[in-house]
């Protein structure tokens, strides 16, 4: 039986969220063009984590997580500009970025320790 990865787990619920308020943005909010762009790099953080766990080599894991520290700054941009241009609310948005801040600091974490070795 597989271990519970908490980093796989954190992403996936980070990506349900996300999945929930993009909505809200482009269907209520009509805000298709933003809320398109942060519903792809925010769920892309879970995906490429789930691939590097079916990567080939460590070089393949370490590419994949970096992939994915990578989506997780760009989702932390637009949630950045979605709050200061006033389309997101404050406590959405602060909601979202302490979500993401945990995931960037396993992502963080773990590419330091890939780096060690």
């Amino acid at each position: 039986m597989m271990t519970e990865n908490p980093a796989l787990t954190k992403s996936f619920d980070f990506s349900l969220k996300m999945v929930s308020l993009c909505r809200k943005l482009i269907y209520e909010d009509k805000e298709f063009v933003l809320g398109k762009q942060l519903l792809r790099c925010s769920t892309s953080i879970g995906a490429n984590l789930e691939e590097a766990i079916g990567g080939f080599s460590r070089n393949d894991f370490k590419y994949k997580i970096s992939i994915a520290y990578k989506e997780a700054r760009e989702t932390h941009y637009w949630i950045r500009l979605l709050m200061r241009s006033k389309i997101l609310s404050g406590e959405e948005g602060c909601t979202a970025l302490k979500d993401l801040e945990e995931l960037l600091k396993i992502l963080t974490a773990t590419l330091k320790t890939l780096n060690k070795a």
